[in-house]
């Protein structure tokens, strides 16, 4: 499987708020860096995380491009994000069901068909005006 495949497989899977599946892509020990955030390590920070996404957001990425390197161990891809903000998450700006569109990009490392490693990034200012 290509690199390419596997995080279309993690991206299909997002967009089905399927994180069973997204997790099926990941390595057991993975590196989840978060856009304004800490690193989080391993399957079961990543599950947290996608469960406090999910009563927060609801989200779906359109236009995806995914990029891979030669040998496939790095892919990066890029999307827009559109949302809805459903519930206040902490520290940010009451949640009354606005909606948003942002630009965002992730990097991934990727061994033995896994992602070993995610990083995303989008402009938390845009964000912020948009549902402010």
């Amino acid at each position: 499987m290509s690199a390419t495949d596997t995080i279309r497989r993690y991206f299909d899977a997002f967009n089905a708020n399927d994180t069973e599946a997204m997790l099926a892509c990941l390595d057991a020990e993975v590196a989840h860096h978060v856009n304004e955030g800490q690193v989080r390590t391993g399957k079961t920070k990543f599950a947290e995380f996608c469960a406090h996404m999910s009563h927060c957001y609801d989200e779906h990425l359109t236009d995806m491009v995914v990029f891979e390197t030669e040998g496939g161990t790095r892919a990066a891809a890029e999307y827009t994000v559109n949302g809805t903000y459903l519930a206040t998450d902490e520290g940010l700006p009451e949640a009354n069901g606005q909606t948003y569109r942002l630009p965002a990009g992730s990097f991934f490392t990727l061994k033995d068909d896994k992602i070993t490693r995610v990083v995303t990034y989008y402009n938390l200012a845009d964000w912020i005006r948009q549902v402010g």
